[in-house]
């Protein structure tokens, strides 16, 4: 991560990346005013129309999933955004359908607890063919054992932290080892402290004590949260374990999950980073992301 100074201005970093929104849920349009120079859009946001102004942007295009599984029968989500996978001989044209259409992960939802999920041959598959096109595989596990199914299969990343069960530790210490955790402790309550909370945080901090790779995340679109860094994300980050540096080592990932995202932005953070962790969140979220000649200006 490499820092560049503005005496007596502020600090310039890469751009901040939410590694967790869902654009076709909000107006994007504030993102880089509150920080956030790059997105991943982990399902909804589909590249069939005129491309918004907004943050650099990669993407899953849809859910995968099985017929009836998470989300195809939520409110909020729209009959095209989910691609339904009956079984292994249907993984190959799911993959190949996602990548066609611009994806840089494959996005599989898990959630036992909302409806079916895709069984170990069609999960197996699926990853195998999305590792065999270049996409790392990002899966939203959720419900009891479905955290540890998806990374015996070769699961990348998570797109939460998992908040069913506490994990035990030879596991956490094993998802370490390979794979990369996206936060989003604040869904969890959005500022109360839950139960699903608690479980994220405890497995959080024991999988970064590990060495586990973390990406700051949001599920941004999921409740009431702030178009741009989120400063309950960021103390929760804390809480559980993480530095300030580690804090900013989770936003300013060069390519997370392999991805490759265009650089035209940077965020800059007025002012003197403060010595007080305790100040440090409050410090941080007065970031804005810019463009780089409005930072050749701002210099």
């Amino acid at each position: 991560m490499t820092t560049h100074l503005l005496p007596g201005r502020g600090a310039v970093y890469p751009g901040f990346l939410d590694a967790h929104v869902h654009l076709a849920l909000i107006d994007p349009v504030m993102l880089p005013s509150g920080g956030i120079a790059r997105v991943l859009d982990l399902g909804g946001w589909l590249p069939d129309g005129p491309r918004p102004s907004m943050p650099d942007l990669a993407y899953a295009h849809q859910f995968v999933t099985v017929p009836g599984g998470y989300p195809s029968r939520a409110d909020w989500a729209e009959p095209a955004w989910t691609c339904a996978v009956s079984g292994a001989a249907d993984a190959a044209g799911a993959v190949d359908l996602q990548a066609a259409a611009g994806a840089s992960v494959l996005k599989v939802t898990l959630n036992s607890e909302a409806g079916p999920v895709l069984g170990g041959e069609a999960l197996l598959a699926l990853v195998g063919r999305a590792h065999h096109r270049g996409l790392p595989v990002v899966a939203h596990a959720e419900g009891a054992g479905e955290a540890e199914r998806a990374f015996s299969a070769g699961v990348d990343a998570f797109a939460h932290t998992p908040f069913s069960e506490r994990l035990g530790d030879d596991l956490v210490n094993a998802m370490a080892g390979r794979m990369t955790w996206i936060s989003t402790l604040d869904i969890h309550g959005w500022g109360s402290r839950t139960a699903a909370f608690e479980i994220a945080s405890d497995n959080l901090r024991r999988f970064h004590g590990s060495g586990g790779r973390v990406l700051y995340g949001t599920d941004l679109g999921n409740g009431p949260l702030r178009l741009g860094l989120n400063l309950r994300e960021i103390v929760a980050l804390l809480g559980a374990g993480l530095t300030p540096d580690d804090v900013l080592a989770a936003l300013c990932s060069s390519a997370p999950l392999g991805l490759t995202v265009a650089d035209t932005r940077v965020t800059f953070v007025p002012g003197e980073r403060p010595r007080d962790p305790g100040a440090f969140a409050d410090w941080l979220v007065t970031a804005r992301a810019l463009t780089r000649p409005e930072l050749e200006e701002l210099a």
